[in-house]
């Protein structure tokens, strides 16, 4: 009898062990936000989760593929150019309109807005540098920051796993 007991609480275990090692696996880590704003710009910035937490931020509706509303919040993308010394409102002229954005994600994908684009006085789109959808923190593939585009019909632009914003100036 305290062979079988013993066996029992033996295969019990052996189970248990190989449901955690299973949850664990199946867990992604967790990557803690770090955005690096370099370029033509007085110094590189690196931003991580904290400062964005502490900068001005909006809440952006976006249609998903099926139709379905998703709601992306983050820092505008007009707040951290500026933070980077990045050429806004008066400086915003004459070569500094000659100037862009690069945007870099980890995977090696790129797209590029001008400054004029984020800028209130000229084309003023809400673009923004999400960290958290429908009230969570971007999950994998996702995150853990994304560029999200609202006003854009097509949703190439929003850059996800984004890292680096590099400010191009073409006149110097």
């Amino acid at each position: 009898m305290i062979s079988g007991k013993l066996a029992c609480r033996t295969v019990l275990l052996g189970w248990l062990c190989a449901a955690l090692a299973s949850g664990q696996a199946n867990q992604q880590p967790t990557v803690s936000a770090r955005l690096i704003v370099s370029g033509d710009i007085p110094s590189r910035l690196e931003l991580k989760a904290e400062d964005l937490a502490k900068m001005p931020r909006v809440t952006v509706s976006v249609a998903d593929q099926d139709g379905t509303k998703i709601e992306y919040e983050g820092v505008p993308l007009r707040e951290i150019l500026k933070r980077a010394g990045a050429p806004m409102e008066k400086e915003l002229r004459g070569k500094a309109l000659a100037s862009y954005v690069l945007a870099k994600a980890h995977d090696g994908y790129q797209v590029v807005f001008t400054l004029a684009e984020v800028a209130p006085e000229f084309a003023n789109e809400p673009i923004l540098v999400a960290d958290k959808r429908d009230g969570k923190p971007l999950f994998g593939y996702q995150g853990p920051l994304r560029l999200v585009c609202p006003n854009d019909k097509a949703g190439a632009r929003s850059v996800r796993m984004l890292e680096t914003l590099e400010i191009v100036q073409l006149q110097k």
